[in-house]
C-alpha cells in the first residue's frame, strides 16, 4: 500500500500522532498475546473465559485412538447404505425368506443406534454393536441383528 493511503499521513505535524504525551506509545504494554492471564489480566480472564486455567480428569498416558474408533449410524439412515431400488423392491413384495442384508461394517459403520423409524420390511443388519432400542426396532420390523467382528 502506498504511503499516501496510510492513516498516518493525516497525523503528520501533530506531535504525538494520536498516542498522547503522558502515556506514550510503547511496544507491548500489556505483554504479547495472552500474557498476564493469571496476573494483570486476571479480571478479563475470569469474566469472559471462566475455567480457562487448570486441569480436569485423569491423564491417559498413551492414548491409542483406534481402540475407541466406533462410527455409528441411526436406524433412519440405515437404508441409505444400499441403493434405493433394493428398498423399493423390498417394500413392494416383502419376503421373509429372502430378507435384504445390510452389512454396516463394509460401509465403515460399527454401531447401530436406535433413532428413527424403520419401514416394515424384513432386513438382516450386520454390525459390531447394537443398542437395545435398535435391536428391538429391527426385530419389530421382522428383521434380525447379526454381530460381526
Amino acid at each position: 500500500m502506498p504511503s499516501r493511503l496510510h492513516k498516518n499521513r493525516k497525523k503528520r505535524g501533530h506531535v504525538s500522532a494520536g498516542h498522547g504525551r503522558v502515556g506514550k506509545h510503547r511496544c507491548h504494554p500489556g505483554g504479547r498475546g495472552k500474557a498476564g492471564g493469571l496476573h494483570h489480566h486476571r479480571i478479563l480472564m475470569d469474566k469472559f473465559h471462566p475455567g480457562y486455567f487448570g486441569k480436569v480428569g485423569m491423564r491417559q498416558y498413551h492414548t491409542l485412538k483406534n481402540r475407541t474408533y466406533k462410527p455409528t449410524i441411526n436406524l433412519d439412515k440405515l437404508w441409505s447404505l444400499v441403493p434405493k431400488e433394493i428398498l423399493e423392491s423390498s417394500v413392494a413384495k416383502p419376503d421373509e425368506k429372502n430378507a435384504t442384508v445390510i452389512d454396516c461394517t463394509k460401509f465403515g459403520v460399527y454401531k447401530v443406534l436406535g433413532k428413527g423409524v424403520l419401514p416394515k420390511v424384513p432386513v438382516v443388519v450386520k454390525a459390531k454393536e447394537f443398542t437395545k432400542l435398535a435391536e428391538r426396532k429391527i426385530k419389530a420390523a421382522g428383521g434380525a441383528c447379526l454381530l460381526t467382528c
